[in-house]
């Protein structure tokens, strides 16, 4: 294992997810962009089980780093919104520069989040979009930047850019055909691609000590066993995952490679914290 903890290279990552995300990977491109190259995977599919913000996809398809990616997120609302973005673009580009930006409108489309039908994309998707653009720190559940009262420092359309989320959506628009989006447990997504040739999956489940606060579906101890059980089970496929660094993570994956990198994090506060990268056996680490 490699304990140098040293930060790794964040240098010219693209910024192509409209969502906020807490602890979201896009700063990872760089590191995600060589192991692709190192392992031949340019013209491959790469695959997030766990996507939430799904930066660092994104950012690899986006650039042309891989063919093509799967997307796949158990949390409904983010489901429907990749899915509205994927196969609605036009409808959520017009809705997003319509919508007034007011707590009033919060409100509604709070309502919106919480009674939506699951399958009614657009509407639950741009929920969900406006709430992760307008909540202290892209929190669903959280309340509106600047308070109810808007008596905040920041107001409630300070991460709402209009022009810029518009050109994020183009961009993944232009790229659409080549997006998987999906539904479904993330074991079972790692299960149905670790059989696939040319094909690399990236899991960024929630993590032990940040479950709480950073992810919609958190994980029970049982979970992170269960997930572990199955990733050592396809160790000669091509994956890695990240986690953060605790004993734990060492236990559940004594047998396989790990590298511990620094990564910040920006909810609620910024901070730095040590994270902890593990490899499958028969992936070659930049």
């Amino acid at each position: 294992m490699n304990n140098s903890g040293s930060a790794m290279k964040h240098h010219k990552k693209p910024i192509i997810s409209p969502l906020r995300y807490p602890g979201g990977k896009a700063s990872l491109y760089t590191r995600l962009r060589e192991i692709v190259r190192a392992n031949d995977l340019t013209s491959g599919t790469y695959v997030e089980p766990y996507a939430g913000g799904a930066g660092a996809a994104l950012g690899l398809l986006v650039t042309g780093q891989v063919r093509r990616i799967v997307i796949n997120d158990l949390d409904p609302a983010i489901f429907a919104f990749w899915k509205a973005i994927a196969t609605e673009p036009l409808a959520m580009t017009q809705m997003l520069n319509e919508v007034d930006i007011t707590v009033a409108e919060w409100s509604r489309q709070k309502d919106n989040y919480l009674n939506a039908a699951r399958d009614d994309y657009l509407t639950l998707g741009f929920a969900t979009f406006f709430l992760n653009r307008t909540n202290r720190s892209g929190v669903l559940n959280g309340g509106p930047i600047g308070g109810m009262d808007q008596s905040g420092k920041y107001k409630i359309d300070a991460r709402f850019n209009r022009d810029t989320l518009t050109e994020r959506i183009r961009l993944i628009a232009l790229h659409a055909s080549r997006i998987s989006v999906l539904n479904t447990d993330g074991m079972a997504v790692i299960k149905r691609y670790s059989k696939r040739d040319n094909t690399l999956i990236y899991a960024d489940p929630p993590y032990f000590e940040k479950a709480g606060s950073l992810y919609l579906n958190s994980f029970q101890d049982s979970h992170h066993s269960e997930l572990a059980s199955c990733l050592n089970k396809v160790s000669d496929s091509k994956w890695l995952l990240t986690y953060d660094n605790v004993p734990r993570v060492a236990e559940l994956y004594a047998q396989r490679r790990r590298e511990v990198f620094s990564l910040n994090y920006s909810a609620h506060r910024v901070v730095k914290a040590n994270e902890i990268m593990v490899f499958s056996d028969t992936l070659a680490v930049a």
